[in-house]
């Protein structure tokens, strides 16, 4: 097999799954972002940290939820994806605006980018690895 760029079809279903995550990861529904990712799948934040498997990524996720029931509001707003895609694997980038709403006062965090890595598994596209690069370095903090 050779690595091409991906057919529509193959490519609003990779942009479905990075928009299921931000749009999941936005409302605290952790289950539905932990079902974006293999049951192996590693993803890597500069901000919280390496987390590994459905457990670590639950982990990642409910750190994120947390944060709604403390009032704030986050808008993970992506971009600009490209995928290439060879046989039931993909990989694929997209840009990042992290936008965190707090007492009523919206900042952007910083634009990043996803660097990701993909597996299809009966018939759906699922994050293996996912690595997260801000452009603009911040802590959990300024969360």
């Amino acid at each position: 097999m050779t690595i091409r760029s991906a057919t529509m079809e193959e490519w609003f279903a990779i942009h479905g799954l990075f928009v299921r995550y931000a749009n999941s990861l936005d409302h605290g529904d952790v289950e539905s972002v932990v079902a974006c990712f293999l049951p192996d799948a590693t993803l890597d934040s500069p901000v919280l940290g390496k987390f590994a498997a459905h457990a670590g990524i639950r982990d990642f996720a409910q750190r994120t939820a947390s944060l709604l029931q403390d009032g704030v509001q986050f808008r993970h707003v992506v971009s600009n994806l490209v995928a290439d895609v060879e046989g039931d694997r993909a990989s694929a980038r997209c840009y990042l605006l992290d936008f965190r709403t707090r007492a009523g006062r919206t900042q952007l965090l910083s634009p990043g980018e996803y660097r990701c890595d993909l597996r299809k598994v009966d018939g759906d596209w699922r994050f293996a690895t996912r690595v997260v690069t801000m452009d603009q370095a911040f802590s959990q903090e300024d969360l």
